[in-house]
């Protein structure tokens, strides 16, 4: 009985001491907690002081690295641009697609080479990692790949993105719009090839931007004139790489970027340049296929009887004059299989006051695989084609604006609608109307009684050619005046007879609607 008694003492006393241990546990984290608190709070109130007491940041307006704004003028020079490509691209019978700004990143990835490190990657959005796209062509491939398309002759016009290092005054940007326009199919050989060539030379001749060559080279050619020079073929790709760079580098930077970087032997790389120091035409060709390395390559001799029968077609449009087979062309992209071509202008232009070489404006070539790696089944859709630097052609353009050896007209009104006296507004606006229901562009001015000379100097300015001048006495005998601003010559015509007259005086001024006069 006695030691049972003395089991439950102790037990109690266990148990007390526990609760007691529990409840002192629970009082000092409870005043941890409320202390803890307290000092954030006071944290808190002394980064507020501190944010209120700061002075504020100075932040600096401007648009991001390699990005730019276009004035009027500058667009009314990029519309007429595009609408000179545009008008090229549907002669040669192309339709318009578009696809979206960014692509899924596993799109993108792995068709670039070394170019691929240049790409934005987007934040994950929703589960799906993104990529801003890099050109067209890969977003064409996918969108042939996804909607089973065979066949298709299409031009797109949008704005791309590179992570590159901006030149701006050369036309190169980080945003910046391509030209494309491609064939897709299984056609005979270099038939599509030598009609993208064709197309080139429309829109450079168009635009007349200067001289320019049209520079042509096949892959086939390049793999087997590496295999040749005795390089592996894992390391063709990137050998064809640093070749891309002889358009900005001399050959020894080029030469000593494949020994140390990619592996090449110097004695491979001694050969190779010898034969990228090589341009010419037809007799070119037939050189190198009797060249004792080359001829015993079957890659390069596909290569070169591709070029010969590019030659070919070329003269039969005309355009073989204009045409350089350049083995030191080689465009860095992984995904080209066959003819490659770069148009160059062979002239610098003053920028700055400053002669400076533009490089590439145009560029493009024959990728037969690139739709069947996104083909579940690995179906392949040849493809061929070329996208024009239109930056570099606005370059050119906007130089010219500067030196004065270029006029634009920012707007396109034909007619402005002014007034002599006071209170003409309403009969301007009922004119107004009448003449934008006529389809003829037209404005007026915004005051109420705006002053005479404003509104000639209005129409000189802006390059308005003709102005309707509204006086109380010609209004009250049914007439308005005509002014031709440049002129300065005046006619009354009966007010009823206004709109007839203001078309024919249009058309006889031949006004160049796209804004863009030389």
């Amino acid at each position: 009985m006695y030691k049972a008694l003395k089991v439950i003492d102790i037990g109690s006393k266990l148990w007390l001491c526990n609760t007691w241990k529990s409840n002192l546990a629970r009082a000092i984290t409870t005043s941890s907690y409320c202390k803890i608190k307290e000092e954030v709070a006071k944290l808190l109130a002394l980064k507020a002081q501190l944010t209120n007491d700061a002075p504020p940041q100075k932040f600096v307006l401007k648009t991001p690295k390699g990005t730019r704004d276009y004035n009027p003028q500058q667009m009314a020079i990029r519309n007429s641009v595009l609408q000179k490509i545009i008008s090229v691209f549907k002669k040669h019978g192309a339709e318009c697609i578009d696809t979206p700004v960014f692509e899924l990143k596993e799109v993108l990835t792995g068709k670039y080479g070394e170019d691929s490190k240049l790409i934005y990657d987007l934040k994950d959005q929703g589960g799906e990692i993104l990529s801003l796209r890099y050109d067209l062509t890969v977003p064409l491939a996918r969108y042939l790949a996804m909607n089973k398309i065979n066949n298709l002759k299409r031009y797109h016009i949008a704005k791309v993105y590179r992570r590159d290092n901006p030149a701006m005054t050369r036309g190169r940007y980080r945003e910046f719009y391509q030209c494309d326009f491609d064939i897709a199919g299984q056609f005979d050989p270099m038939v599509p090839d030598a009609e993208c060539l064709k197309v080139v030379t429309e829109i450079l001749d168009s635009l007349d931007i200067g001289k320019y060559i049209l520079k042509v080279n096949h892959r086939c050619l390049l793999d087997g004139m590496f295999e040749a020079c005795g390089v592996p073929a894992e390391q063709f790709r990137s050998t064809c790489s640093t070749i891309d760079k002889l358009d900005k580098s001399p050959w020894q930077e080029v030469r000593t970027e494949m020994i140390n970087e990619k592996g090449v032997t110097p004695e491979a790389a001694d050969r190779i340049g010898e034969y990228v120091r090589l341009n010419g035409s037809t007799e070119l060709v037939d050189k190198l296929l009797q060249d004792e390395k080359l001829s015993k390559s079957k890659s390069a001799v596909e290569g070169l009887q591709g070029i010969k029968l590019l030659l070919e077609y070329c003269e039969l449009y005309g355009i073989k004059d204009k045409v350089l087979f350049d083995l030191s062309l080689a465009r860095g992209l992984d995904y080209y299989t066959g003819i490659i071509y770069e148009a160059v202008l062979t002239e610098p232009i003053k920028i700055g006051g400053e002669e400076q070489s533009v490089g590439s404006i145009a560029g493009g070539g024959r990728y037969d695989n690139l739709v069947g790696m996104f083909d579940t089944k690995n179906k392949q859709v040849p493809c061929v084609g070329i996208s024009v630097g239109v930056e570099r052609v606005f370059s050119v353009l906007e130089a010219r604006l500067a030196a004065g050896e270029l006029s634009v007209r920012p707007s396109e009104i034909d007619v402005y609608v002014a007034s002599a006296q006071k209170d003409f507004l309403t009969t301007r606006m009922r004119i107004c109307n009448e003449l934008w229901d006529a389809g003829i562009k037209a404005e007026q001015p915004y005051k109420k009684n705006p002053k005479m000379l404003n509104q000639l100097q209005h129409c000189e300015e802006n390059g308005i050619p003709l102005a309707v001048i509204l006086g109380e006495s010609e209004l009250k005998r049914g007439l308005v005046k005509i002014r031709n601003i440049v002129t300065r010559q005046e006619d009354e015509v009966p007010r009823d007879k206004l709109v007839e007259e203001l078309k024919n005086r249009i058309n006889m001024l031949n006004i160049n609607v796209n804004g863009l006069e030389k």
